[in-house]
């Protein structure tokens, strides 16, 4: 994941929620967003 740019790592976290893909893949995403310290590009719902 690190070969993708920030801004893809974001739309692909969005992307991958919207489609209900695997928590595991998302838990990956959300980790390489905290590692860039990007959290505050993304929008939690509760």
């Amino acid at each position: 994941m690190e070969h993708l740019s920030d801004e893809l790592l974001i739309e692909s976290y969005h992307k991958a929620n919207e489609l209900k893909l695997s928590p595991d893949f998302v838990s990956l995403i959300e980790d390489e967003i905290y590692r860039r310290g990007l959290s505050h590009k993304i929008k939690y719902s509760s």
